[in-house]
């Protein structure tokens, strides 16, 4: 695990970015979670008409301290963090000593809307975006300290800085860039062809495990695959298995359990529709890539760095784990986050 120079790969030289305004407290205090939904009146992107919505969201944290808002990838939720004993899908970060730890910070996250809840033809990053200004309404939040995306949440995040700057101190968006890279939206049409094939066949379980499956080499590192499967095929019951099909399959199995397939298909052709133009997004920010990530280019950030409207550095991390490091490398990822959370961040 090793931190790349994002100068070799013909990015602009990092800039600085202005210390923080707040800091987190010093030591941890009682940490209170609050959740419930905000009512808002939503004009969809490509939709035909303003909607009623309700969108549910969680608040962790001391009721004084700084909120950055936390928003992940497609399978992500509200749920960032632990409640009740049950782990978040962020815990690693958001854990008593984490860099986003909950007895520091109060971290805000919601469930994303799809197309269905917006009756319109399809999401886009700047409805979230609108959801989560509407929810900062509802709970009296003028201004964020910080907003941290991985993946989708990241695309969202550049949405919501370039539409309401006023109400962000600081971006880090991590392995998510202004468009989505043509070969990422190729792997996705597959995944969604398959899914609308199956559902039309009667069998959206075993399509939305499929297009899963698929999602998996993409999230993942051809170097990650290499170490862990490379054993040769073998041939058994009349059909020939390779090494990560057990792996896969397990993957499959696991998100139908939680993810409905026409959600699922939402939130994808939502990747593929988002387009920020960076020179819009004039809030200071941290971008985070991974040298492996199938899905998001460094090249995709070094152009994002350089039409950026505002101060803005660049870390390449470098990684096995590909698009999923976001998830895997928690120290080094930790220790990024809490550099550019810190006071005086970006200031020799």
């Amino acid at each position: 695990m090793s931190l790349l120079d994002p100068a070799a790969d013909h990015c602009a030289p990092a800039q600085s970015i202005p210390a923080a305004v707040a800091a987190p407290a010093a030591t941890p205090q009682e940490s209170t979670l609050r959740e419930g939904e905000a009512r808002l009146w939503l004009q969809p992107a490509h939709g035909h008409e303003a909607r009623a919505l309700r969108v549910a969201w969680r608040l962790h944290g001391p009721a004084a301290a700084p909120v950055i808002a936390v928003l992940g990838g497609i399978s992500a939720d509200r749920k960032v963090a632990d409640a009740a004993g049950q782990p978040g899908w962020w815990q690693t970060q958001t854990a008593r000593d984490g860099a986003l730890d909950v007895t520091r910070w109060r971290v805000l996250s919601f469930d994303w809307l799809d197309a269905a809840s917006l009756a319109a033809d399809a999401v886009s990053s700047t409805d979230q975006a609108q959801a989560l200004a509407g929810v900062l309404d509802a709970l009296d939040i003028a201004r964020l300290h910080a907003l941290v995306g991985a993946s989708y949440g990241a695309m969202v995040g550049l949405a919501f800085a370039a539409q309401f700057p006023a109400r962000l101190r600081r971006l880090i968006a991590i392995a998510g860039a202004h468009r989505a890279h043509p070969q990422a939206a190729a792997l996705r049409a597959v995944q969604r062809g398959i899914v609308r094939f199956a559902l039309d066949s009667g069998d959206a379980a075993r399509g939305l495990a499929l297009a899963r499956q698929l999602a998996m080499i993409g999230y993942r590192s051809p170097r990650e695959l290499a170490r862990r499967f490379d054993a040769p095929a073998v041939l058994a019951a009349g059909r020939v298995r390779v090494g990560a099909e057990d792996w896969l399959e397990g993957a499959g199995a696991r998100f139908v359990q939680r993810f409905d397939a026409r959600r699922f298909l939402a939130l994808s052709e939502s990747i593929d529709l988002h387009a920020v133009d960076p020179a819009a997004v004039r809030v200071a920010t941290t971008l985070i890539g991974f040298s492996t990530d199938q899905l998001v280019p460094v090249a995709d950030l070094c152009a994002l760095q350089r039409g950026l409207g505002a101060p803005c550095e660049l870390h390449v991390l470098d990684s096995d784990y590909g698009h999923d490091a976001f998830l895997k490398e928690t120290a080094a990822l930790g220790a990024l986050l809490r550099a550019a959370l810190a006071p005086g961040a970006g200031h020799a």
